[in-house]
């Protein structure tokens, strides 16, 4: 799934930007990236980045459209709008004349990649949240609540937008075409209808409840399996929870993003595990066994050879994380330091003072 960018990050303008604002860094922006500015090589990707900041222009530069974003980011754009009508009503032709790029009119939208005729069911948008778990909660799976805001189809109007025992009629402004074509001097253009927004009808008497949208938004709780293995970054798709779709259109998916909260112990590698212990100095002289803590609350035994030296780093198989589609387990890796006594009482003193004797040394 593909993540848009910020609508005002793309213009480079502040969320309090006037309109003045956001024009001008749109104008700034077009001459720089206008494909026809740059060699041939590089028209492509001049063209995605223009379609790109054309599209916040239009957002932006329309009151009720820039409110809808300011209120839910892109679902509430991508849940009210189709691509037609995002760039319908703007008058990008005034300022394409200003700037001297009269050979972008002809057919305006083809260049946007908008389909002049876009009817007949849509499918909605899809919807991602994040959810915050603990590196315990990721090993052994757990249950999540969450809850969000998505677009259902009213009930009302099952979806029409008309008032019950109304319907829709024919755009008197397109004659049900869902475009206009209209000609200045040389050039033709065309331009999706700004009474119907593209749908060829028009509604009379709108829905109460949803206005004349045909989806309303409301909040959803539900509870989220989550996957012994998930990692950061891991989604969780629940089919059917995004966005509503329109004229009849499957609704979108609802995608739960895992973020996993740092350990206080553990730093997860993939499928392993690391941890950090310390070690008593006789141990690590003449060897023994230390207690390991373990993810699953456990502690196990683990040899220590004698003469390990700070930084020396064990392997202990399958205690690591579990695969998210295998189930099998990682390893985990102990990295050991050393405890240097602070505190000794004469009798232990005297007893390191005598074994440095043994290795020359005079303490």
């Amino acid at each position: 799934m593909v993540v848009k960018k910020d609508y005002y990050e793309i213009l480079g303008v502040p969320r309090d930007a006037s309109q003045k604002e956001i024009e001008e860094a749109y104008r700034r922006l077009a001459v720089q990236y206008h494909p026809d500015r740059h060699p041939p090589e590089k028209k492509a990707e001049m063209r995605e980045k223009f379609k790109e900041i054309s599209e916040a222009y239009a957002v932006l530069s329309d009151p009720n459209k820039r409110r809808q974003y300011d209120r839910f980011g892109h679902a509430g754009i991508d849940s009210a709008y189709t691509q037609q009508d995002i760039f319908s009503g703007v008058d990008f032709s005034s300022i394409f004349r200003d700037l001297g790029f009269e050979s972008i009119f002809d057919d305006l939208f083809d260049f946007f990649g908008v389909k002049t005729q876009r009817r007949g069911p849509q499918r909605g948008a899809d919807i991602e949240i994040p959810v915050s778990i603990t590196l315990e909660e990721a090993f052994k799976g757990t249950e999540k609540p969450v809850s969000f805001y998505h677009t259902v189809t009213c009930s009302v109007c099952k979806g029409s937008g008309a008032k019950p025992g109304t319907t829709k009629k024919v755009c008197p402004k397109c004659k049900g075409e869902g475009t206009i074509v209209y000609s200045r001097g040389f050039f033709t253009f065309k331009e999706t209808c700004p009474r119907c927004k593209g749908q060829g009808e028009v509604i009379d008497v709108p829905c109460e409840r949803c206005a004349g949208i045909g989806k309303v938004k409301q909040q959803e709780n539900i509870v989220v399996k989550i996957p012994a293995g998930v990692d950061n970054g891991t989604s969780i798709r629940i089919k059917g929870k995004g966005e509503a779709g329109t004229e009849g259109g499957a609704s979108g998916d609802l995608y739960v993003a895992i973020r996993i909260q740092p350990h206080p112990i553990f730093v997860r590698q993939g499928d392993d595990l690391v941890c950090k212990i310390e070690i008593p100095y006789p141990i690590a002289v003449l060897g023994g066994e230390v207690e390991v803590p373990t993810l699953d609350g456990s502690k196990i035994k683990m040899a220590v050879p004698q003469g390990t030296q700070p930084g020396k780093v064990f392997r202990i198989k399958g205690k690591g994380m579990p695969d998210l589609h295998t189930g099998r387990k990682g390893d985990l890796y102990v990295e050991v330091s050393i405890q240097v006594p602070t505190k000794l009482n004469e009798r232990q003193k005297n007893a390191l003072r005598e074994f440095a004797k043994t290795l020359g040394l005079d303490i």
